[in-house]
């Protein structure tokens, strides 16, 4: 009976660890060469006009055409520095220290920055 206890105890911690594992969200970027980069390996940028810790992004429409947000699904949660932002069709949004996180359409492969500075507006996040 002593053995059966052990094996269920041992069961509900593994079942327990396992759970949580699987409840955490990945990060949705990391750094790479002194910037913070996708998973795809892309280059991400924050935007000036972005208030940080205001909880949405305020490049939409065309701009987010120019600038694809680094996009989070519904069931991502805030992980370290990584929040989520509200965007103006509904749909959420990654951040890095309260300021979200877009792509840049003419970065054509990893390791482009071309959008550094345009405008000097747009500016490579930084780890």
């Amino acid at each position: 009976m002593k053995k059966l206890s052990r094996s269920l105890g041992a069961l509900t911690l593994w079942l327990a660890v396992l759970g949580v594992c699987a409840a955490q969200t990945p990060a949705p970027a990391k750094a790479a060469d002194g910037v913070i980069v996708g998973t795809n390996g892309m280059t991400l940028y924050t935007f000036d006009k972005d208030i940080a810790g205001s909880g949405k992004s305020v490049c939409n429409g065309p701009c987010a055409t120019n600038w694809p947000p680094l996009m989070a699904a519904e069931s991502d949660q805030p992980s370290g520095d990584y929040t989520i932002v509200a965007r103006d069709d509904g749909k959420k949004q990654w951040a890095l220290k309260g300021k979200p996180l877009y792509f840049w359409a003419k970065d054509s492969k990893p390791g482009d920055k071309t959008g550094d500075g345009f405008n000097q507006v747009w500016q490579t996040a930084k780890p």
